[in-house]
C-alpha cells in the first residue's frame, strides 16, 4: 500500500460523516433503494427453499437448480457475467465424502461400542475407501489452544502422534479477577469468541501437531447450537476443496462426542469430566492421559464434483475507478436431503429458508437496486453467490485463494447470511464489530434511517468466523456482516431475543427452517437497504475501509 493511498484514506476517514450524509441524500440512490421489496425477498426465498431444490446441497440436483435459477435471475436483472471468462460461474473443484464410522472405546479391559449419530459423529477427509485407527490412546487437552499472545499452551510439548485428543468447545472461559461473575477481558477477548474457540481451529491445530484423531465434546451453551445441529450437519456428504493432496486442516479422524457419552467415557477411565474441565481453565494445565483407547473404522464413499460460485457484476462508470471492486456475497447452499429421517419427503429436506435462501434473495434485491440507478456507480459491483458455506466457507475460501478481481483493489465484502423476519427494529447488529472502519460506515447509514448499530449481542457465538466474510478477512479484505437487531418496533423488550433463541433452538440447520406466514420482512428490507447505502457510498466516494490497529487482520 503506497503513501499517497494512505494519505487519501486518512483524509477520507476524517470527513466520513459528511461524506456518508451526502451519499444518503443522493436522490438517485434514495430512489434506487426502493427497488428492494418484501415481496421480492419472499418470492426468492419461497422458490429456493421449496422441495424442488432439495435443500441445495452441493454437487447434485439441488445445486444444478440453484445455480441455474441464480444465473437466470442475474441475467434478467441485467447483470453482466461476473467471471472475466464471460460466464456467470467460477468452478470450484470439490470432493464429497460420505463417511460411515464405527467407534469403540476400551477402558480397564472392557470395550464399549458407541452409537453413531446419537453418541458421536466422525469423519475422515482421506480419499480412501477404509480408514482404520486401532486402540489409539485418548488424551484430554483442555481447550486444545496454543495462543502465545496469552501465554497459553494446552499441549506443553506432548507428542501426539498416534493419539486421539479430546477437546472442549469454545475459548477458555477465564473469570475476571476483579469480578468472577464476568470473563477476563484480557484473556481471549472476554465474552467475545476468538478463532481459538472455533471447531475448525481445533481440528487445524490437531492436524498441525500430528494427532491421529481429534474429538470435540459438544456442549450446547458454549457451542451456541444443540447437538442435533452437529448430527444433521455431519450425517450427509462432507465436502472439501479438491487440491489433489491430503487436507491439512483435519487429522486422520475428526469428530464430536455428545456430552453424556463424553462424561461416561471420562468416568470409564476414572476421571470426572467436570473436574477436568475446571482444571483446563489455567495456563498451568497439562494434557491428561485418560486411560481409555479409541478405535475407529471408517468406510468412505466419495465423489469428485464440480461445484460453482455464481457471479454477476455491474461495471463501474468511472474509467479509472471501475478497476476497483465492491463485493456483495451470500451463500446459496444448504444441507440437502436426509432420506433416513422419518416422515415424507418434505420432512427430510433441509429447506434453509432463512439460512440462506434469504441471503440470496437479498443479493438479488441489491442487484435490482443498483440497476435502478440512472448511472452505474463509479466502482464495479460484484455479486457472488457462494457454494459450500455450510461445509466450512469453501466457496468463499476458493474465491479468496483464486480471486477473479484483484484483492488489492477490492474495498470490501458485504456478506449476507440470513435476514430479519420479525419486523422493523430500532437497531441493527454488526457482527465482529471493532475490527475495521466499516463499523463507522454502518453506523452512519443506520443513523440516516433513524436507527443505531450495536455490537453482536452474542459475541460468544463466534458468528464472525462462521460466515463467508471471514475468508475475505483472512486475505486482508475488510467485511461487513450484520444480523437482525433485537429492539423490535412495537414489541415488548426481549421479543427480538426470544425470536433469535427460538430460531436457533427449533429451526437452525433443521428441516423446520421454512417460510412462515407469520414473517414480517419489513425489517429485512430496511437492513438490506442499509447494506445498499454502505456499498453505494464506497462505490462513489474516496474512503477506503481500513483494519483497526488492534485487529488480528490488520497485518494482512
Amino acid at each position: 500500500m503506497n503513501k499517497s493511498f494512505l494519505m487519501s484514506l486518512a483524509a477520507g476517514l476524517f470527513t466520513i460523516g459528511l461524506a456518508v450524509s451526502s451519499a444518503q441524500a443522493d436522490d438517485a440512490a434514495a430512489h434506487a433503494q426502493n427497488a428492494i421489496s418484501a415481496g421480492g425477498l419472499l418470492k426468492t426465498i419461497t422458490i429456493l427453499s421449496s422441495d424442488d431444490f432439495e435443500g441445495r446441497a452441493p454437487g447434485g440436483l439441488g445445486e444444478r437448480r440453484s445455480v441455474d435459477y441464480i444465473q437466470k435471475q442475474f441475467a434478467a436483472i441485467g447483470l453482466k457475467p461476473g467471471n472475466p471468462d464471460g460466464s456467470y460461474l467460477q468452478k470450484v473443484p470439490m470432493v464429497g465424502i460420505k463417511s460411515s464410522p464405527v467407534m469403540t472405546l476400551t477402558a480397564a479391559g472392557k470395550t464399549t461400542a458407541l452409537r453413531y449419530s446419537e453418541d458421536f459423529v466422525a469423519r475422515s477427509t482421506l480419499v480412501q475407501k477404509e480408514v482404520v485407527l486401532d486402540k489409539s490412546d485418548m488424551v484430554f487437552v483442555g481447550y486444545g489452544v496454543v495462543a502465545p499472545e496469552y501465554g497459553w499452551d494446552d499441549y506443553k510439548g506432548m507428542d501426539l502422534h498416534g493419539k486421539t485428543i479430546v477437546m472442549l468447545i469454545n475459548d477458555p472461559a477465564i473469570p475476571d479477577p476483579a469480578d468472577p461473575a464476568r470473563l477476563d477481558p484480557h484473556m481471549f477477548k472476554g465474552d467475545e469468541m476468538t478463532y481459538y474457540g472455533r471447531w475448525t481451529y481445533k481440528y487445524e491445530i490437531a492436524a498441525k501437531l500430528g494427532a491421529a484423531a481429534a474429538i470435540i465434546v459438544h456442549e450446547t451453551k458454549p457451542a451456541a447450537y444443540p447437538y442435533e445441529v452437529v448430527r444433521h450437519s455431519w450425517s450427509n456428504r462432507q465436502f472439501q476443496i479438491d487440491t489433489g493432496a491430503v487436507n491439512p486442516d483435519f487429522p486422520t479422524v475428526a469428530g464430536w462426542l455428545q456430552l453424556d457419552a463424553a462424561k461416561a467415557m471420562f468416568k470409564s477411565g476414572g476421571f470426572d469430566f467436570d473436574e477436568l474441565k475446571k482444571s483446563a481453565l489455567s495456563k498451568e494445565f497439562k494434557p491428561v492421559a485418560l486411560g481409555v483407547s479409541a478405535s475407529f473404522k471408517i468406510n468412505n464413499d466419495w465423489e469428485k464434483v464440480q461445484s460453482n460460485n455464481v457471479l454477476g457484476k455491474i461495471v463501474g462508470s468511472d474509467p479509472v475507478l471501475k478497476n476497483e471492486t465492491i463485493i456483495y456475497s451470500a451463500h446459496w447452499d444448504h444441507l440437502g436431503i436426509d432420506k433416513t429421517l422419518p416422515g415424507g419427503r418434505t420432512n427430510q429436506i433441509f429447506h434453509g429458508a432463512l439460512d440462506n435462501a434469504s441471503g440470496v434473495a437479498a443479493l438479488l434485491e441489491l442487484a435490482k437496486a443498483y440497476k435502478a440507478l440512472p448511472v452505474a456507480p463509479k466502482r464495479t459491483i460484484v455479486f457472488i453467490a457462494t457454494t459450500s458455506e455450510e461445509q466450512g466457507l469453501l466457496g468463499a475460501r476458493y474465491y479468496a485463494q483464486h480471486p477473479l478481481y484483484p484483492l488489492a483493489t477490492t474495498l470490501i465484502d458485504i456478506n449476507i447470511d440470513g435476514i430479519n423476519s420479525y419486523g422493523r427494529t430500532k437497531d441493527i447488529s454488526v457482527v465482529g464489530s471493532g475490527k475495521s472502519t466499516v463499523d463507522d460506515l454502518a453506523a452512519q447509514a443506520a443513523r440516516q434511517q433513524g436507527r443505531s448499530t450495536k455490537p453482536d449481542p452474542h459475541p460468544e457465538h463466534g458468528s464472525f468466523f462462521r460466515a463467508d466474510q471471514f475468508e475475505f478477512a483472512k486475505v486482508g479484505v475488510p467485511g461487513l456482516y450484520t444480523s437482525a437487531g433485537i429492539d423490535v418496533v412495537g414489541q415488548p423488550a426481549g421479543y427480538g431475543e426470544e425470536r433469535v433463541r427460538d430460531y436457533i433452538a427449533n429451526h437452525y440447520h433443521s428441516v423446520h427452517d421454512v417460510v412462515d406466514s407469520k414473517w414480517d420482512l419489513s425489517g429485512g428490507v430496511e437492513d438490506v437497504q442499509l447494506l445498499f447505502n454502505v456499498g453505494y457510498f464506497l462505490a462513489q466516494g474516496n474512503v477506503y475501509p481500513q483494519w483497526k490497529s488492534d485487529s488480528e487482520f490488520q497485518r494482512k
